[in-house]
């Protein structure tokens, strides 16, 4: 089985296609600055579910964050876990820079 990513940016949304299909398999819907993207929500058809649909989406989609620069603020749960599964990632996470004073 192969799992295709494309950004669909009017949509504001990462969309997985399997064996080249038109049905949409899963997609991460994200809202994008130009400091960073927040991942906010992931969903995959239960037909694709456990086939690598949701990993295709998370990995194509930070991918595509780390080549754009961009810091990523994972606030879907999917995304999240996935991160704290691939320390290859975690880079990428957003770091606040405010400072509490005393």
């Amino acid at each position: 089985m192969t799992v295709e990513v494309s950004d669909v940016p009017e949509a504001k949304r990462y969309e997985a296609r399997v064996d080249g299909e038109s049905k949409v398999a899963g997609v991460a819907e994200y809202i994008r600055t130009t400091e960073l993207v927040a991942f906010v929500h992931t969903e995959v058809e239960a037909e694709y579910e456990g086939a690598g649909v949701g990993s295709a989406l998370v990995r194509t989609a930070l991918d595509e964050a780390r080549a754009a620069n961009l810091r990523v603020l994972a606030t879907c749960p999917f995304f999240a876990g996935w991160i704290s599964r691939h320390p290859e990632y975690q880079n990428l996470l957003y770091q606040s820079r405010s400072k509490v004073s005393d």
